[in-house]
């Protein structure tokens, strides 16, 4: 996927994979898929999809809905957090450094 946001490009062809957290079976309607990336100048991003449910669900009109998917940039949540959340020990070290016992 591709997006522009402030004038700046995410795409998750071009960026390099981190790790991803799933909730739910892809059939559930309120099944959600986050994927992390980080751009070549170091920013992070999210590539997130979800169920009619889900945060990521779109509107089709008319009261319903179907499943949807969206790029959030780093400055939309809190990357560190993200990662202590939905990742082990090692992947945090490496991309953040080392942290007191």
């Amino acid at each position: 996927m591709k997006k522009i946001i402030n004038n700046k490009l995410y795409d998750t062809d071009t960026a390099t994979y981190i790790d991803n957290y799933e909730y739910g079976n892809s059939g559930d309607f309120s099944h959600v898929r986050e994927t992390l990336y980080q751009k070549k100048t170091g920013e992070f991003f999210l590539h997130g999809e979800g169920g009619p449910r889900s945060k990521y669900a779109e509107c089709r009109g008319d009261r319903s809905w179907s499943g949807g998917e969206d790029i959030i940039p780093e400055c939309d949540f809190d990357v560190k957090e993200w990662v202590a959340v939905h990742c082990d020990a090692d992947t945090y070290i490496k991309l953040f450094g080392p942290v007191e016992e």
